[in-house]
């Protein structure tokens, strides 16, 4: 397989971005062919014990989500890169290994900055290690 071409983030803060604004960007290295959109989604409540269906799997959801605005390729679920209503900003970053991938379906890298972006924070716990990798976990998470 190809190694995927480069993408990179930026961030300029004052003095150097205009009228004390904070500007932040990424360049994406997703096929040219491919419909990228720029979305919003609301704050939202949500129902005890209900589920959030991510790219390839479902996990279960948090009672309260943030405003986010993403940009993201349309067939996906995660996000590219986007901010949260909280002026919070998470790009997503190719990286190239030497691993194959596992053949499971689990979150992707575009699924946890959207997860990040809607919750505030990803953290790592025990049951969302395990929506990840789909496997034992090696490590206690405290």
């Amino acid at each position: 397989m190809a190694a995927a071409p480069p993408s990179y983030c930026f961030v300029a803060f004052p003095p150097r971005a205009k009228d004390g604004l904070v500007v932040f960007g990424k360049n994406s290295a997703r096929p040219r062919d491919e419909v990228q959109e720029v979305v919003y989604f609301s704050a939202a409540d949500h129902e005890p014990e209900s589920k959030v269906e991510c790219t390839y799997i479902s996990i279960d959801q948090v009672p309260r989500t943030y405003a986010i605005m993403i940009s993201r390729p349309a067939w996906l679920w995660g996000a590219e890169m986007g901010a949260n209503e909280h002026g919070v900003c998470i790009a997503n970053e190719a990286i190239n290994t030497r691993e194959p991938a596992a053949e499971i379906e689990a979150l992707l890298g575009m699924d946890l900055v959207r997860l990040g972006l809607e919750r505030g924070l990803i953290t790592p716990s025990q049951k969302l290690y395990h929506e990840i990798l789909r496997g034992p976990s090696p490590v206690t998470w405290m």
